[in-house]
This record gives C-alpha cells, structure tokens and sequence, in this order.
C-alpha cells in the first residue's frame, strides 16, 4: 500500500508538472521568444494556437497585435526616410548637417556639387575645413557673399537646430540667389525696355506723321496757307521732342539717385505709414511709448523679414 501510494502520488505531481509545463512554462518561453524578437528589431514573429479565454493566451495576442503595430510603423519610417534623402537628394538647395563638434554628419548632392567632392571625403570633416564655419555662427537667417570651390556667388543661408540620441545639430541650407537675381533683373531690363518702347513710340509716331505731312505739303505747287500748317507742324514735332527728352532725362536721374539723409524719424508715424501699404489684410497697431527712432532702426525695419 505504501509502494502504490508513492507511486500514484509521484505520478500526480509529474501529471500536475507536465500540465503547468504546457500550460504556463511555455506560452511563457514563446512569449519571451516573441518579446526578445521585438527588441532586436525582428517584426515578423508571432506567437500560434494563444486561448483567448486564458490570461496567458490574451498577452500572446496583445504581444502580437504589439509586433503588427511596430511592423508597420517601421514601414511607414523607413518610407518617410527614404522619401526625405530623395528629396534631400533632388533639391537644388545645398544642405548640411553638424553634430555638437561641428562635424559634418550629412550633405546632400548639391553640396558635393558646391564643396566640389564626395560625400566619402566630406563626412566627419569640420566645418572650418570646408569653409561653413561662418554659417555656424551669427545670425540664423542672412545672406553671404562667399566663394565655394564647386561656385561662388551670392547666398541665401538659413540655420536651425534639432537634437539626435540627445546631442544638440544643426542644419544648414544654402541656396544660390545669383539665378533669382538674375532672372530679377532680366525681368526689371524688359520692364524697362518696355516702358521706353512705349515712350519712343509714342513720340516717335507723331513725329513721323507730321514729318510726312509737311513733306506731302511741300510737294504740292499752289498751297495757300502752308505757312500755318508748317508752323502747327513744327510746333507738334518739337512738343514731342522735348516730352520725349524729359523722359529720357527723367531715367537718367533715375539711375543717379542721390544718397539718402539720415534723420530721426516718429516711431508712430512710421508705423503707420508701412501700415497704410498693406492692403491685403487688416493690420492691427498697438500704441507704444512716444520717441524718436534712428537713422540705423530705420534702415533695419526696411530689412527683409521684419515683423
């Protein structure tokens, strides 16, 4: 009775064992297996056969709607990183990126193309070795006139900062303004030339039209009152002329514009008027304390970018 005892309680606990072991011990294993998996990044893992009627059973399924969740948040990442360095990539604006030691840790194509080498022999570089070490400093949004070894021209720079595993970057971007400033100015000489043309002709078609006029006159034999008609001639020909030389003289001062006057100027006055310009929106102006402002305040309100 002893022996048989013994053994039928033995077996019990290796029956209880067996039944903890399928039933606790290893959804434990596979959801350890299924955890580890997520923490090396591996999304494709999931735990079977889970009962959704044990507490057990419902982790594994928590666990694996955790491993859809992060498969696809690292799919929609890597699509927004990739589709970052094509446009990185594509843009026709230099860009560069430095860590806390003004090492270089990022450039795009066009600015190879500007420093004139290959991302290989860029990254890890200092920005005093590549000519940047003025754009990491000073005021965040200017423009430099600088001669790079892929270009030199005039630069629009724009800085700002963010932070990667906790260490402060920053971010430059330069873009060439000679294009802009060139097609500027294209569109300024045929606004010019249009203007001129409009002028000229205006002048220039009663000039032609009385020139003919009186010539037709001088042809004719018997003209009894061409005396009058040659003198109105004359007079619309000279008109024309000298409305024609006020205009053109009127460019030239243009082109000679005097150098301005500095002077103290009313704060509220001023306001006021720039103001009065804007038409496109309602511009609110609180009331400030009286005084005058300088001729250096001045110049800075007419800055681009004042608010």
């Amino acid at each position: 009775m002893q022996w048989t005892l013994s053994l039928f309680i033995l077996g019990g606990w290796l029956g209880f064992s067996f039944a903890v072991l399928e039933r606790v011990v290893t959804p434990l294993q596979t959801l350890s297996n299924l955890l580890a998996a997520l923490r090396e990044g591996d999304y494709s893992i999931r735990a079977r056969g889970a009962n959704t009627d044990e507490a057990l059973g419902q982790v594994m399924l928590e666990a694996n709607v955790l491993g859809e969740t992060l498969h696809a948040q690292r799919l929609g990442a890597l699509d927004a990183t990739n589709l970052l360095r094509t446009v990185m990539a594509e843009i026709d604006v230099a860009l560069f990126t430095f860590d806390d030691e003004d090492k270089l840790k990022l450039v795009n194509r066009a600015g190879e193309r500007l420093l004139a080498q290959p991302e290989e022999r860029l990254l890890g570089r200092k920005a005093s070795e590549l000519g940047l070490e003025e754009a990491l400093r000073g005021a965040r949004n200017r423009t430099l006139q600088k001669m790079f070894p892929g270009k030199t021209g005039r630069w629009g720079m724009c800085r700002g900062s963010f932070r990667e595993e906790g260490r402060p970057h920053h971010i430059v971007v330069l873009t060439d303004l000679s294009q802009a400033l060139r097609e500027e100015e294209r569109q300024a000489w045929r606004r010019l030339i249009h203007v001129i043309g409009h002028e000229l002709n205006n002048s220039l078609a009663p000039i032609k039209s009385m020139a003919g006029t009186l010539a037709h006159l001088l042809d004719r034999d018997q003209v009894d009152d061409w005396k009058d008609d040659m003198k109105r001639g004359l007079v619309v020909i000279g008109e024309r002329s000298e409305a024609l030389s006020r205009f053109m003289s009127a460019y030239a001062r243009l082109a000679r514009l005097p150098q301005p006057t500095f002077q103290d100027v009313d704060v509220d006055t001023l306001v006021r008027c720039i103001a009065a310009l804007q038409t496109s929106y309602p511009v609110e102006i609180a009331a400030g304390p009286a005084g005058a402002l300088s001729s250096a305040q001045s110049l800075a309100l007419a800055e681009p970018g004042f608010r």
